[in-house]
């Protein structure tokens, strides 16, 4: 009876219904392609990078004991990405007080062509905003709470905003 079930189940999901659910390919699969796309245009720089990009999605998923082979979600592929692009912004800070301009040029290249996959980040006067209403919202008026406030526009607005970022509007609001 449950096997009648499941087939007169599986006859009335349209085909393309599973399709429209997906219709925009995952960020691992769009860096796949761009990878491709640099390989043709004999783009070195922007190879080399998604290259990277595409290990560091696989050690990933190795970490969260998934296949290698396994599509990463979305929210974890951000994840990587920003870590890289922090990575790089290190770097490049790191070369340049070494003296190494040309090495630290080639990581800001590198963390622009990371950025790209990243999604566009919030102002500083609209986090500021969202940090004073949380401010009030939660009654802080000490400076020692300033690490929890943190975290809790860090959480509300999960990725859309760098920490730095928040950081300097929550210090600003305590100044």
């Amino acid at each position: 009876k449950n096997q009648h079930h499941d087939a007169s189940y599986k006859k009335h999901i349209h085909p393309y219904s599973l399709a429209l659910c997906y219709n925009r390919p995952m960020l691992q699969q769009k860096i796949k392609a761009d990878s491709a796309v640099a390989m043709k245009a004999r783009d070195q720089l922007k190879l080399d990078t998604l290259r990277g990009l595409s290990a560091g999605f696989t050690n990933e998923l190795v970490s969260k004991k998934m296949k290698p082979t396994d599509e990463l979600p979305d929210s974890d592929a951000l994840n990587v990405i920003r870590r890289e692009v922090k990575k790089r912004k290190e770097a490049a800070d790191a070369f340049r007080k070494g003296g190494r301009e040309e090495s630290a040029l080639k990581e800001e290249a590198e963390r622009a062509i990371l950025e790209t996959y990243l999604p566009a980040t919030m102002s500083q006067d609209d986090i500021r905003k969202i940090a004073a209403a949380k401010k009030d919202e939660l009654g802080i008026t000490d400076k020692k709470e300033a690490g929890k406030l943190m975290g809790l526009i860090m959480k509300e607005l999960q990725g859309r905003a760098n920490g730095e970022d928040v950081k300097k509007a929550v210090d600003s609001l305590f100044s």
